[in-house]
């Protein structure tokens, strides 16, 4: 492990070095991809740098037992030692968490997808629930929402609603919100006060740059058709809303949020890059699937991931067996703590396979 540190922190040095070039600083490219990769190392060599110094400090208190103390004076390095030992194993722990293979999509923004599953209009309305959800998280975090596609229903709920988070970091704290989400919940339109299971399916796809999917203009069909609100009645007589299909793949996605055409295309554009990336990813995937090792896992869609019970004002998420008594705070978007214990466990099951 020592040896990979000190070859990032050879390797942080080298591209100071390499960001100070004049040769480089006129090359965008360079600078940018130097610029990144010093960026992604930065905490790792911080932490290596502190746990050095920590390092000599233990190893110069064990010089001073070697020298003539006097009892008071021994014991008060003994308690030093004690201290250091501690944070240097401390240390250690979140070294090696730090050169576990990073997720290389983990800084970009998402592409959401929710759509109500089974249940009807209660299916909906827990979609918009999911929805205000993630927005109130993701203002929580000094990000920025924007809705790309809505398909509403007349009860005030969504039978779909595709939305873009942009904020560094964003997938790496909401990968794992992929699947379907259950709510156990008595539905305002139930008399009876019968408790009714309906369900949410959450995609969360990671923005992909145009030079990390290539998609040809030939490959595209492009179609346009005049916006629609609720019950399907047109919204306006411009044919500004813009279905796009990528003809290789199949994969379809409308835009008619905006009440331009050009920007509804570059919405749709961003949905279709992101859906093609991840249909790539999902089958490289699938060929290669030791990075499924993890027990959190981010790509079954149709496992169902969390329940959220009113009655009894709880949500459990399946995968780690995690329950929580603050159902009300989380749908305010409070869902750090699940959020943190997700990426805790994905850590410890990938320090595990490091380590067999």
């Amino acid at each position: 492990m020592f040896d990979r540190l000190q070859a990032v922190e050879d390797r942080y040095e080298k591209l100071n070095e390499l960001l100070s070039d004049p040769e480089i600083i006129n090359d965008t490219k360079k600078l940018r991809d130097y610029s990144k990769e010093q960026s992604d190392i930065q905490e790792t060599v911080a932490v290596y740098r502190e746990y050095k110094e920590v390092l000599q400090q233990f190893k110069d208190a064990k010089a001073m037992l070697e020298e003539k103390l006097d009892a008071e004076m021994k014991e008060m390095v003994k308690e030093e030692i004690n201290e250091l030992e501690e944070q240097i194993e401390n240390y250690e722990e979140r070294l090696k968490i730090l050169l576990l293979p990073k997720d290389p999509n983990d800084d970009k923004n998402v592409i959401m997808e929710i759509r109500g599953a089974a249940g009807g209009d209660e299916a909906a309305l827990f979609a918009g629930d999911l929805y205000r959800m993630y927005s109130r998280f993701a203002e929580a975090q000094g990000w920025k929402t924007e809705v790309i596609e809505a398909s509403t229903t007349g009860v005030g709920g969504y039978k779909e609603i595709i939305f873009m988070i942009n904020g560094k970091g964003a997938f790496s704290k909401l990968k794992f919100e992929n699947g379907a989400h259950r709510v156990q919940r008595v539905p305002e339109t139930e008399s009876g006060g019968r408790i009714h299971t309906s369900t949410a399916t959450v995609a969360v796809l990671p923005e992909a740059e145009e030079v990390e999917v290539e998609i040809h203009e030939k490959d595209i069909r492009v179609d346009t058709f005049a916006s629609s609100g609720p019950g399907g009645q047109s919204v306006n007589t411009t044919m500004s809303a813009v279905r796009l299909t990528h003809i290789p793949t199949g994969t379809v996605v409308s835009c008619q949020d905006e009440k331009s055409q050009i920007k509804n295309k570059e919405k749709a554009m961003k949905v279709l890059r992101a859906r093609v990336y991840d249909k790539f990813q999902q089958e490289a995937q699938a060929e290669y699937d030791a990075n499924r090792k993890s027990a959190v896992g981010t790509g079954d869609r149709s496992e169902r991931i969390r329940t959220y019970n009113f009655p009894q004002n709880r949500v459990t998420d399946h995968r780690i067996g995690l329950t929580i008594q603050k159902l009300d705070q989380i749908l305010q978007g409070k869902i750090d703590e699940i959020i943190d214990a997700l990426i805790l466990e994905d850590q410890s099951h990938k320090l595990e396979s490091v380590n067999d």
